[in-house]
C-alpha cells in the first residue's frame, strides 16, 4: 500500500516547484511542527489493565490553532497522521479558515471495546494530550471511529482537569454540549455545492449525469440524497460489505439505498432469499467488486470512503469523467498522473471535503461567542465559503496551467509561508 505521508511530500513538491517556493519554506512543511506520542492505559471491564498507542501531530500552526480529528482505528500508524495532519494544513488554508492542521491516531478498534471501556479510553485520551490541547492551541473533532459521543466525554474530562467548562476545545460534540446543528451532513453538503459550481460551468445536464458514490456512510449519502434530489442518476454505491451497480439504463433508488443501509446496515436493497454468494438475482443491479464499482463506466466517481483507492494499477480503467475525493488521499501522486494525462478531471479531497472542517470552524465560533445557530444559518454561511474556494482554486488552475489539486496546493501555500515570514501579521 503506498506510503501516505510520501504522497504528501510528493504532492507539497509538485505545487511548490510551480510556485517557486523557497527552499527554506519548503522544507518547514515536510516535517510537522511537533509529533506527541503517548500510551493510554485503560481498565477493561475484566480488570485487565491495556495499553494503547496513540499519536498527536500538529503539522503547523502559523495561521492559527492546530485543527483535526481523532481517529480510532486498529490500522493507524504515525505516518498516516501525519500525512492527514498536513492535508489538513492545506485544507484550512485553502477554505482561508483561521486555523492550522493537526490530526490525532489511537490504535484500537473501537468495535471490539464495550461503552464504558471506550469511554475509559476516550477520556484517557485527554488526559494524555490535555498539555498541548486547548481552544487557542489545538482543536480536535471527530474521524474514522469516532463520534459526536467520544466528543462529549472528552470534553467533559478536560472541564474536569481545567476547572472550568471550555466548549470550544473540541468540535463535533452533541447539540446538547455545544454542537453546531449542520455539522453532520456538512462534508457531504459541501462537496455537492463544488460540483454544482462545476455544472454551472461545464453547463452539463444533471438529469444525464450518471455518479457512483463509493463510500456510503456519514459523507458519501448525505452528498447522494443532496445529488439524487436535484436530479442526479445514482448508479452504484458501496460501504465497506458489499458494491453494487444498476443495470444498463437503470438507476439505483436512492430511498431504497439509504432505508436498507439505516434498517440492515448494507446499501444492498436486495432482500431475496435465493442469493448466492456474490451473484444477486434482482434484475435491477448487480454485486461487483469494490474495482469493479470503481472503474465503472459514470460521468462523476465520488470517493467517499478510505485513502489510496485509486492507484497507478486502476487509475488507466477509471471511465469518470470527474472525481470527487469526500474522503482523505484517495488518490496516490501514480494515479494522478494517469488521470490528469487521460483528462479525468478531479476535484481534490483538500476543496471538495472542506465542508466539515468549515463547520467545524463554525461550532468554534459558536462556542467561544456563546452563540447558537440555526441550521439554516450554518447552510447559509457554509455555501459561499466553499464556492469562493472553489473558484479561486478554479482560477489559478487555468491561470498556471495545473491540476486543480495542484492549484489548491499552491494557493495553501502562498497563504502558509506568508504567515511564516510574517507571523505577526497573521489572520485572526
Amino acid at each position: 500500500m503506498p506510503n501516505l505521508f510520501a504522497n504528501a511530500v510528493t504532492q507539497l513538491e509538485t505545487a511548490a516547484s510551480h510556485l517557486k517556493l523557497s527552499p527554506k519554506v519548503a522544507a518547514i512543511f515536510k516535517q510537522p511542527q511537533r509529533i506527541i506520542e503517548a500510551a493510554i492505559p485503560v481498565e477493561m471491564d475484566d480488570g485487565r489493565q491495556e495499553i494503547f498507542s496513540a499519536f498527536r501531530v500538529q503539522y503547523s500552526s502559523a495561521r492559527g490553532p492546530c485543527k483535526g480529528g481523532i481517529r480510532f482505528h486498529p490500522g493507524v500508524n504515525l505516518d498516516e497522521i501525519k500525512a492527514l495532519a498536513f492535508w489538513m494544513t492545506i485544507k484550512c488554508a485553502v477554505a482561508d479558515l483561521p486555523f492550522g492542521g493537526g490530526k490525532s491516531g489511537v490504535v484500537v478498534n473501537p468495535k471490539k471495546l464495550s461503552a464504558g471501556e471506550l469511554e475509559r479510553l476516550s477520556r484517557g485520551y485527554i488526559r494524555a494530550f490535555a498539555d498541548v490541547i486547548g481552544p487557542d492551541r489545538d482543536v480536535p473533532a471527530p474521524d474514522v471511529g469516532t463520534n459526536a459521543q467520544i466528543m462529549d466525554w472528552i470534553s467533559d474530562e478536560y472541564a474536569l482537569m481545567t476547572g472550568r467548562a471550555q466548549p470550544s476545545v473540541i468540535t463535533g460534540k452533541s447539540l446538547n454540549r455545544g454542537g453546531s446543528r449542520g455539522r453532520e451532513t456538512a462534508t457531504g453538503r459541501g462537496g455537492y455545492f463544488v460540483i454544482e459550481q462545476l455544472q454551472v460551468l461545464k453547463k452539463w445536464n444533471r438529469k444525464n449525469t450518471r455518479i457512483i458514490v463509493q463510500g456510503f456512510g456519514n459523507v458519501g449519502i448525505h452528498f447522494a440524497r443532496l445529488a439524487c434530489r436535484i436530479g442526479y442518476r445514482l448508479i452504484g454505491v458501496a460501504d465497506s460489505q458489499v458494491s453494487i451497480l444498476a443495470a444498463p439504463n437503470h438507476s439505483l433508488d436512492y430511498a431504497s439505498v439509504s432505508n436498507a443501509k439505516a434498517e440492515y446496515g448494507t446499501v444492498d436493497p436486495c432482500r431475496c432469499t435465493s442469493v448466492k454468494g456474490k451473484i444477486c438475482r434482482c434484475l435491477d443491479h448487480r454485486h461487483v467488486t469494490p474495482d469493479q464499482l470503481i472503474t465503472a463506466d459514470c460521468d462523476v466517481l465520488v470517493l467517499a470512503a478510505l485513502e489510496n483507492q485509486v492507484t497507478k494499477a486502476n487509475a488507466g480503467k477509471i471511465k469518470a469523467k470527474v472525481i470527487v475525493e469526500l474522503a482523505n488521499g484517495p488518490t496516490t501522486p501514480e494515479a494522478d498522473a494517469i488521470l490528469q494525462k487521460r483528462k479525468v478531471l478531479v476535484l481534490p479531497d483538500v476543496l471538495a471535503n472542506a465542508g466539515g472542517v468549515i463547520v467545524s470552524y463554525f461550532e468554534w465560533l459558536q462556542n467561544k461567542n456563546g452563540e447558537s445557530w440555526t441550521e439554516s444559518d450554518v447552510k447559509q454561511r457554509l455555501k459561499p465559503m466553499m464556492d469562493q474556494a472553489f473558484y479561486k482554486v478554479w482560477e489559478l488552475a487555468k491561470k498556471q496551467r495545473v491540476p486543480l489539486r495542484t492549484a489548491a496546493f499552491m494557493l495553501a501555500l502562498k497563504t502558509l509561508s506568508e504567515a511564516i515570514v510574517a507571523p505577526n501579521t497573521k489572520k485572526e
